[in-house]
């Protein structure tokens, strides 16, 4: 497997687990949108990789997403998902204020999350 086809890997196994999570008893939805936010940042990631572009350590969707612009304008399409998605890698991960989102926001996640990887596959 190529270095973007690894990165495309665990993506889709972020969304995998967060859509088995949601259609779990108990669904867990902090974590199912952590999910979706690192199968967003895994896609980005696996674009930056694919185009010999460096990858900065960072969990930060929107510097990601403005670095692939860089290169290929089409990425404002998903500027806004990930500027949503982009809060969950830290927000529900750790006891302070909220923990758990609603409902409505974990359906938005798994949609944006799907929305960036199959706009990343295309």
């Amino acid at each position: 497997m190529k270095p973007h086809e690894e990165w495309l890997f665990k993506a889709e196994h972020d969304l995998k687990s967060a859509e088995l999570l949601l259609q779990s008893a108990e669904p867990l939805y902090d974590i199912i949108v952590y999910h979706a936010q690192q199968c967003a940042e895994k896609a980005l990631k696996a674009f930056l990789t694919k185009r010999m572009k460096e990858i900065d350590k960072s969990h930060n969707l929107v510097l990601l997403v403005e670095k692939c612009i860089q290169d290929s304008e089409k990425f404002n399409t998903i500027y806004d998902d990930c500027l949503f998605l982009n809060p969950y890698a830290t927000l529900y991960r750790y006891p302070e204020g909220d923990l758990m989102p609603e409902w409505s926001e974990v359906e938005m996640a798994i949609v944006s999350a799907k929305k960036i990887l199959h706009f990343v596959n295309c």
